[in-house]
């Protein structure tokens, strides 16, 4: 036991490698707490993650400026950086359990079934996809790397993915029905992808969450088991309930209200289901008009020359910020025109929310965990 009467933090050990069974071991044993709090994090991309964070051990080898974390602190996930430096978000065990028993009840997951893990574990929605083989009690399927043939016979009953594995996957006209349930999130699907997917007989379900809430806690639009949802006055998406994280290391700001935390993310309740309109950061500032990034681009990823699109604000002397979209052509050979774009919007945005400005490109910057790497689309790289 990793336990020392005399000294009340708990060591953090950083293991930089990919996904295996050693992997699951340490984490396996941080939440029983028979080892050390674990730091998962990807060989290559753990530079910013140590520095800012400073385990006590990495790979097993003490460092003279380590510090340990607050006894309930079983596994500590550093974010993905994609609007800036990597924060610590710390997670209990409790908390850990209580999401993934959530997801298991949600999706009615037996017993002995088996997750297959294709995501990152150095981000949150590959480390509950371990979590929710534990508690079912099964030896996880691992790939450290993504590869839709070797996914599609891996024998998994479970799998969670983002969207751009699963367009891969649709894009091969695979039966997706060998999957009991295909937990999709991370990002908002592009247009028409659920429908192709479900037409090749996949059972998805759509989720919402982020690390500081052990991943999904909203599926298909409504809170799982123990978990509330409201939105503030200042249209922020709150979340309360068992799965919250426990802080953040080195005391970066206070994100709670209460109970609850405080997300960055827009979103409205219609019908008893949260819709997620972006996040807060990304609304542009236009003309002295405020557009939502992401409701723009759910708009122009319906386009049929869109092979796939993100959209930033660029700074402007006259305007403040142009609405830019960078599109991924379908058709590279005839690309999109920004006249064509902005016919297209005519009847489906506001006039200020159009874009004004055009960018194209072979593919968007990805990070790890398969989301968009907004840091490197704002640095046009």
């Amino acid at each position: 036991m990793w336990r020392n009467p005399s000294h009340p933090d708990r060591p953090l050990h950083a293991i930089v490698q990919p996904p295996g069974p050693a992997l699951y071991t340490a984490i396996r044993d941080a939440l029983s707490g028979e080892g050390p709090a674990v730091l998962p994090l990807a060989p290559g991309q753990s530079e910013a993650a140590l520095a800012a964070l400073r385990p006590t051990h990495v790979d097993g080898g003490l460092q003279s400026d380590g510090e340990g974390v607050p006894s309930d602190v079983a596994v500590v996930i550093a974010t993905s950086g994609s609007t800036g430096a990597p924060k610590g978000v710390m997670l209990s065990a409790t908390a850990l359990r209580a999401s993934a028993a959530a997801s298991l009840r949600h999706v009615a997951a037996s017993k002995g079934e088996r997750w297959l893990c294709c995501l990152p574990v150095s981000h949150i929605a590959g480390l509950q996809v371990l979590v929710r083989a534990l508690l079912s009690e099964s030896e996880p399927i691992i790939h450290a790397r993504f590869d839709p043939h070797e996914v599609l016979g891996s024998g998994a009953d479970h799998v969670s993915l983002v969207p751009t594995q699963l367009h891969r996957l649709v894009e091969l006209g695979a039966d997706l029905s060998v999957f009991r349930a295909i937990l999709l999130g991370g990002a908002a699907p592009r247009p028409g992808l659920l429908e192709r997917a479900r037409g090749l007989g996949a059972r998805i379900v759509t989720t919402y969450g982020m690390s500081e809430t052990c991943g999904g806690c909203v599926y298909d639009g409504r809170p799982l088991h123990n978990v509330e949802v409201k939105i503030g006055e200042d249209g922020l998406i709150r979340i309360a309930g068992a799965v919250l994280f426990s802080g953040y290391r080195f005391g970066a700001a206070d994100p709670f209200d209460g109970d609850w935390f405080r997300t960055s993310d827009l979103g409205e309740m219609a019908g008893g289901r949260l819709r997620v309109l972006g996040r807060a950061d990304d609304v542009i500032n236009t003309g002295g008009e405020k557009v939502v990034a992401a409701a723009v681009a759910q708009v122009l990823g319906a386009h049929p020359e869109v092979a796939d699109v993100a959209v930033i604000g660029t700074p402007d002397a006259e305007w403040g910020e142009l609405v830019t979209a960078i599109v991924v052509p379908a058709n590279p050979d005839t690309p999109l025109t920004l006249p064509q774009l902005r016919a297209f919007c005519r009847d489906r945005l506001p006039p200020h929310a159009a874009p004004r400005s055009l960018r194209l490109v072979p593919q968007l910057p990805l990070l790890p965990n398969g989301k968009t790497d907004f840091v490197r689309l704002r640095a046009g790289t």
